[in-house]
């Protein structure tokens, strides 16, 4: 299957550029936070976030450069994005993500909070210096979601009362929001209409959407090795999915089994055979094609140029990882 970073080919230069800047902005006056840094920004991730706001620059105005202040969004969208995985893996317990150690297990909780913290505070620093008001709004609000996020999903652990509306909205604050409100962003740095911005937000809103339930059918179809995590960890934990909701749904006695916290044996097995058994992942496939093809849908206003041909495939790409 194609790898995603292969899609990034319009903007590959530009995000060999973008990983360097990463550890430069972080500074070299803290050693233990540079280490850290230098941890984070090595570690080969996808760089999905700040390949899709350079992509959107790109494909806005087809031919010509991005400009600096495009480049330093697409830095802050990463260090965002990192800043709430290193805070993740912390509240998680997680000692690796994608087969790398976590900022926690090589340098202690502390560190790793600081550390968290630390990128926040320097990515709202170089936000305001972007000076530019609204798109200060935009990704402070991104912030403030991501918090909001983790919270809601802390109180729901186990709720079978959830809804799907609830855990799309919970999708939203944990995944979609920087993609949306960055994407958004864009538009606003390039001077682009309303509408155009609008429909940046909306293909962001979407594609994060669609990632997210991916993300959760693999929980349930992916391998150990693939996740990085053991199979069916979210629902083992209580965060309970769009598999999980469509089968609640179908299969009233999978409830019984969640409320009581898998406390008797083999109830968490059963679950996990209950949910395969029913229509909970197909179902959830269907949504998440739904907001793959929207996204799509929303790039039809842009010229076509490479970049926006890296967009669309993007989009396919989230689906493609279910075969």
């Amino acid at each position: 299957m194609t790898s995603v970073t292969s899609l990034f080919a319009p903007v590959e230069a530009d995000l060999e550029l973008l990983t360097d800047n990463l550890k430069n902005l972080v500074g070299a006056r803290h050693k233990i936070l540079y280490a850290a840094a230098e941890h984070l920004f090595g570690a080969g991730g996808k760089r999905i976030r700040p390949a899709i706001v350079l992509l959107l620059a790109r494909a806005i105005h087809p031919g010509e450069d991005i400009t600096s202040r495009h480049r330093r969004l697409a830095e802050i969208t990463e260090m965002i994005h990192t800043a709430s995985l290193v805070h993740d893996d912390v509240v998680d317990e997680s000692a690796t993500r994608r087969g790398v150690s976590t900022v926690h297990s090589q340098f202690g909780n502390r560190v790793a909070i600081l550390a968290g913290d630390f990128l926040f505070a320097q990515s709202s620093w170089y936000l305001a210096n972007l000076d530019n008001l609204e798109v200060v709004k935009l990704l402070s609000r991104v912030i403030m979601d991501l918090a909001e996020g983790e919270i809601r999903q802390g109180l729901k652990y186990f709720d079978t009362t959830l809804s799907i509306e609830d855990y799309l909205d919970k999708s939203y604050y944990k995944t979609a929001t920087l993609i949306a409100n960055s994407a958004k962003a864009v538009g606003v740095l390039s001077n682009a209409s309303e509408s155009l911005s609008e429909d940046f937000y909306q293909f962001g809103r979407s594609l994060g959407l669609a990632y997210q339930v991916v993300d959760d059918i693999l929980d349930f179809t992916g391998s150990t090795e693939v996740l990085g995590k053991p199979a069916g960890s979210d629902l083992r934990s209580g965060n309970l999915t769009a598999p999980v909701l469509y089968a609640i749904e179908e299969v009233p006695y999978l409830k019984t089994l969640i409320e009581r916290e898998f406390s008797e044996p083999e109830d968490f097995e059963q679950a996990i055979e209950l949910v395969h058994n029913s229509n909970g992942i197909s179902r959830a496939r269907d949504l998440a094609t739904h907001h793959a093809n929207y996204a799509v849908q929303r790039l039809s206003s842009l010229p076509s140029s490479p970049s926006r041909q890296a967009l669309e495939d993007i989009s396919e790409y989230v689906l493609r990882r279910l075969k």
